[in-house]
């Protein structure tokens, strides 16, 4: 199963957060970019989880 990569930030919206850009996930996949998680002191809002660095994709060769 993989991950669902989301593009933009849950908590500000603006921030476009495309596969190999830097984000922070929690184990329910809730995605805030860094600037966000730093605000958020690295603590989910949703579920209290801790966010961590998310696993970044390589872009698909054209």
């Amino acid at each position: 199963m993989a991950l669902e990569m989301r593009d933009r930030c849950e908590r500000c919206e603006t921030a476009e957060l495309p596969t190999d850009a830097a984000a922070r996930i929690c184990t329910y996949e809730c995605t805030f970019c860094v600037a966000c998680s730093e605000a958020m002191h690295g603590i989910c809002p949703n579920c209290g989880g801790e966010l961590v660095p998310r696993p970044r994709r390589a872009r698909a060769e054209a």
